[in-house]
């Protein structure tokens, strides 16, 4: 069974196949065979819950039938919107792995909460992984090709020279995480662009201060990537926070982990094999990384939290299931993914250049992974 509720649609290859046997099926072609309007048939490509579960069914029995596909090729030649948005996953530190944005606990909710938005709101959503400089092509090819009304671009690193490019193709466009002075420096502003970002800095420092509250005065963190955005503003917000309370930084207890669940295990690992002294807490740039310090502990004997505190950032669905369940700063990925997609839609309704910027709170939940320091 064909899912249509997912918004991918490989036109080329669909409608070659159709040609081979003389003809494109059109969606009236659809509404005839099924015994329906042509626009029931609109209703349900677009997923719309005001379809009678029979009737859809129906429906897609007879798309599934014909391997049907709306055209959205030829309606960006007819100058018509495609109601196709594009949504770039930006994973180029990880190993090779097919599948590996989709178990990934940042982007794998970005996703899920695109998509969902994106169908409510009767748009489809093709989605591209960019693993290499190189995949950028297929970025550009979807916005040059027309495929697609505009995009969203989520995990972009500190490379202006590739979003001025981006911005360059004149079409709409979503940064997910970015700096938005390095926008303005550039000029970019003038443009179809729109930035939605977390407060990163602001779920940092009450991270940060609940630790010191507790009692710690020793406090590592393990780093995320600081060519990104997030990665920059969340170590800032512990140096800051640090210097506020008059707390010595220990250049020991920063470790990098690169948001990379492997390379913060390693980290941890050469930290306690060098047989020196531990910090009483460890903030950790995500909870990825947070999760694999706890097992890198757990190995040579450290508790958490009775010998160190622990304390991470995102709030991924695993955070309150492991033992002790993880402290950590909530990430409004859906508010984040609801605004993307919104900004977008408005982008591509918009004949003027226009930009924006939004930014959602992100709050410290406390769980039990943190804990005063022992006497």
């Amino acid at each position: 069974m064909i899912d249509f509720r997912t918004g991918l649609f490989y036109n080329k290859l669909i409608n070659a196949r159709l040609q081979q046997r003389g003809y494109i099926m059109r969606s009236e072609d659809i509404a005839k065979l099924a015994g329906v309007s042509r626009s029931t048939v609109s209703r349900v490509i677009n997923n719309y819950s005001n379809v009678p579960e029979e009737t859809r069914a129906k429906v897609l029995k007879v798309i599934e039938q014909h391997q049907y596909e709306p055209n959205s090729f030829a309606r960006a030649l007819a100058g018509k919107k495609t109601d196709t948005i594009g949504l770039f996953a930006i994973s180029m530190n990880e190993k090779e792995n097919a599948t590996r944005i989709y178990q990934n606990n940042y982007f794998a909710p970005f996703v899920d909460a695109v998509v969902d938005t994106a169908n409510a709101r009767g748009c489809y959503v093709l989605i591209h992984t960019v693993y290499s400089p190189d995949d950028f092509l297929k970025v550009k090819q979807a916005f040059l090709q027309k495929r697609i009304d505009g995009g969203i671009i989520v995990g972009t690193q500190k490379d202006i020279g590739i979003v001025r490019e981006m911005v360059g193709l004149e079409s709409p466009l979503v940064l997910i995480d970015y700096d938005i002075s390095e926008i303005m420096a550039e000029h970019l502003d003038r443009n179809h662009l729109a930035v939605v970002n977390s407060k990163d800095y602001d779920g940092t420092a009450e991270a940060i201060e609940y630790l010191i509250g507790l009692g710690h005065k020793e406090i590592g963190i393990i780093c995320g990537r600081m060519n990104t955005y997030s990665g920059r503003e969340r170590y800032m917000a512990y140096v800051d926070t640090l210097n506020r309370h008059s707390l010595a930084l220990n250049e020991d207890y920063v470790l990098q982990g690169d948001f990379l669940k492997e390379t913060a295990y390693e980290a941890v690992k050469k930290l306690l094999a060098s047989g020196g002294p531990l910090p009483t807490a460890f903030f950790s740039s995500n909870d990825d990384m947070a999760i694999s310090a706890m097992e890198a502990f757990s190995e040579h004997g450290i508790t958490v939290p009775d010998d160190i505190s622990i304390a991470g950032f995102d709030d991924v669905q695993l955070a309150a299931r492991i033992h002790p369940k993880l402290t950590s700063v909530r990430l409004p990925i859906y508010e984040m993914s609801k605004a993307a997609v919104e900004k977008v839609i408005e982008l591509c309704d918009s004949r003027q250049p226009t930009f924006s910027t939004i930014s959602f709170p992100a709050r410290l939940v406390t769980r039990d992974s943190c804990q005063p320091p022992k006497p």
